[in-house]
């Protein structure tokens, strides 16, 4: 799941909007910009567990195991965290439009490689692509969104972003089900297509956003340092499981060292950099307290979301036995609770900030995930789907306060640095939790063929309850809102 960047820089408060092309005709109108972005990154965003429910059949199909076919998932999701920082610098110094064109035609041309994959190296190219186009276009539409919105109604309209957010992967396993019960895993992909290149043409017609742009600079040498510390640690976790069953091509340390030492070279650079203004990823915001925990719980909380939406399908389709069709159905209440309580509890958040939110949040989210672990393979359906339900009431109490407070702690200086680092650690985060629990589940399955049994199941919803139950006691750090207008 991924979350807001301003984009806004000193160089930006002190000139005059500009139209972003010359001779280009006036600005669009503020509504009908926001409601094409918000189109366009809820597709796109939607492709981001869209897979989960497909991994028995591409596992069959493409004769992978179940640790090679959540790359599908985690791959996309680690190309958007390494491809996240960098978006700072493309909305600073190309114009909106064309960062838009450029978005839409990635995710494009991604979705016509994956549609037409051979196989899994191919497919796994295609999601890569398709991630790098979502990556650029969220921070482009939290930007847009900060720039139109008043400072006062910012709570409530992150509610309303919650449905990007949040429930496009969570609508994704349903969306999934329907088309592979009755097409394809290749439909899931010309499904989309005609609509993002639908995107693309209306964008390309009437996209017109007012922006100032600058030179700035682009240290190199980082971004494929992040790469590297993200992929190597969240690889080096996946391939436990394979490992285990000896199907890991390499061992797991071996990449984990490398993404740890990666991870510390990248830091280290950002330290020097940041003095100089020169940092692809500023890291000054995590020295603020409030941002630090707000962070800390996001990423707990991203952990636990991507888990489940992983973990459920799998269980369903190995252990329960039920169909693609009947999966999505599942767990699509759960997505349309998170839906409707987007707008409400932003507007709950400008009312009384994110303490009274956040701490109840965080005891539903582990109740929740505590149930789950009573799951065996007799469970009735009815009973999962209220499970689900109470775990996105949980997340929904939870992440929208979160996103909203952790920038609206922050110096006004330090805004767009911070929204790098909250988008980033969430795609990190789901992707780790992704490969957590994949892993946790092949080890303590029995199953042959690296299938899932109700063992493994269990193990996996028990890890995620561990992880939420450590999230409370931080849960009591959130302070009162603090309000933009009271920043230094």
């Amino acid at each position: 799941m991924t979350g807001p960047t301003t984009g806004r820089t000193d160089a930006d408060s002190a000139a005059s909007p500009a139209d972003d092309s010359v001779g280009a005709p006036s600005p669009t109108s503020p509504s009908l910009v926001i409601w094409l972005l918000v189109a366009s990154a809820f597709v796109m965003i939607l492709n981001e567990t869209i897979m989960s429910v497909a991994l028995p059949a591409l596992i069959a199909d493409l004769g992978v195991t179940v640790g090679t076919a959540q790359w599908l998932t985690s791959g996309f999701l680690l190309t958007m965290a390494v491809v996240i920082p960098v978006t700072g610098f493309l909305l600073q110094r190309f114009p909106p439009r064309l960062v838009y064109l450029m978005s839409m035609s990635l995710f494009s041309l991604g979705t016509l490689i994956s549609a037409l994959a051979p196989g899994f190296p191919v497919l796994m190219v295609g999601r890569i692509v398709q991630a790098a186009g979502t990556a650029v276009m969220v921070p482009l539409l939290m930007t847009s969104v900060i720039r139109f919105v008043p400072v006062e109604r910012r709570g409530s309209t992150m509610g309303t972003m919650t449905v990007v957010i949040a429930v496009a992967p969570a609508i994704g396993p349903t969306l999934s089900g329907v088309i592979l019960t009755v097409l394809g895993w290749r439909w899931m992909f010309w499904v989309v297509l005609p609509i993002a290149l639908l995107a693309l043409a209306a964008g390309a017609a009437w996209l017109r956003i007012a922006a100032e742009t600058r030179r700035v600079p682009l240290d190199v040498l980082s971004v494929p340092l992040s790469a590297v510390a993200f992929g190597g640690l969240v690889y080096g976790m996946s391939s436990v499981g394979e490992a285990a069953r000896g199907d890991a091509p390499v061992p797991p340390w071996l990449p984990t060292v490398i993404g740890a030492v990666a991870m510390a070279v990248f830091v280290a650079r950002q330290l020097r950099l940041q003095g100089a203004g020169r940092a692809l990823l500023d890291l000054r915001p995590l020295a603020h307290r409030p941002f630090a925990v707000s962070v800390v719980l996001m990423v707990l909380s991203m952990m636990s979301l991507f888990g489940v939406l992983i973990l459920l399908p799998l269980y369903l389709q190995d252990v329960l036995r039920v169909g693609p069709f009947v999966t999505g159905l599942t767990v699509l209440p759960g997505g349309l609770v998170m839906g409707l309580l987007g707008p409400v509890i932003g507007r709950l958040y400008d009312k009384v900030g994110a303490r009274p939110l956040v701490l109840p949040g965080g005891v539903v989210l582990a109740a929740a995930l505590w149930a789950f672990t009573t799951l065996d393979a007799s469970s009735r359906l009815w009973v999962i789907i209220a499970m689900h339900v109470v775990l996105v009431i949980g997340l929904s109490l939870m992440l929208t306060p979160l996103l909203t407070d952790a920038l609206g702690q922050l110096p006004r200086e330090l805004d767009s640095h911070g929204s790098a680092i909250v988008s980033t650690l969430q795609q990190v985060a789901g992707a780790a939790g992704t490969a957590l629990f994949i892993t946790v589940m092949a080890l303590a399955s029995t199953h042959a063929a690296g299938g899932v049994d109700v063992g493994g199941a269990r193990a996996a919803f028990l890890c995620a309850a561990i992880i939420a139950t450590v999230a409370l006691p931080v849960t009591l750090l959130v302070g009162r809102r603090t309000s933009e207008l009271d920043k230094p």
